[in-house]
């Protein structure tokens, strides 16, 4: 699938494509899964995964970017998700990089190999000026992923839903 819909481009192992509603089974399964899952508030349920396909569709139209689905370039099979959304903190707004992997494919490095592709599609298309990853201050795994892309520790902060955060940014 070569058509181009603004995602970033293919990795050597990962591709991303914008999410659609046939893409829900895999989204549910993801945002679903207790482990995915164990830094939000919680699961998500099947019509919030809906909800956030939706969102991410929405991010295409009106900001050229979101979080785009993630397959394994050699077979096709769903990885997880990352991209890119406006986010705020503390009255700030900013472009985060996020992602989520399926517990059974995490350890092998696609988080950051699809951060970075997101990372650079936000310099290189998106000409951000500023990235951020905001990340629970338990979460070792994505702040190492944050610290791979060159996205050190900047502050804590306080994220919009009340809890403690880490931000981790970086200038383009």
């Amino acid at each position: 699938m070569n058509r181009h819909d603004g995602s970033p481009s293919p990795t050597p192992r990962l591709a991303f494509r914008q999410m659609t509603e046939d893409d829900l089974d895999d989204m549910a399964a993801l945002l679903g899964d207790p482990g995915v899952m164990r830094h939000y508030p919680r699961p998500k349920t099947r019509e919030e995964s809906l909800a956030w396909i939706n969102w991410n569709q929405r991010l295409y139209r009106q900001e050229g970017c979101g979080l785009w689905l993630v397959t394994l370039r050699a077979t096709g099979e769903f990885v997880g998700d990352c991209g890119l959304t406006p986010q705020e903190v503390e009255g700030v707004t900013d472009l985060e990089v996020g992602y989520r992997v399926r517990s059974d494919l995490q350890g092998n490095g696609y988080a950051t190999e699809a951060a970075a592709a997101c990372r650079d599609h936000a310099r290189d298309v998106l000409h951000a000026k500023r990235l951020i990853a905001i990340i629970r201050p338990d979460n070792r795994p994505s702040q190492r992923v944050a610290e791979k892309i060159g996205l050190p520790f900047e502050r804590d902060a306080v994220s919009r839903s009340g809890l403690p955060v880490r931000v981790h940014a970086t200038r383009l």
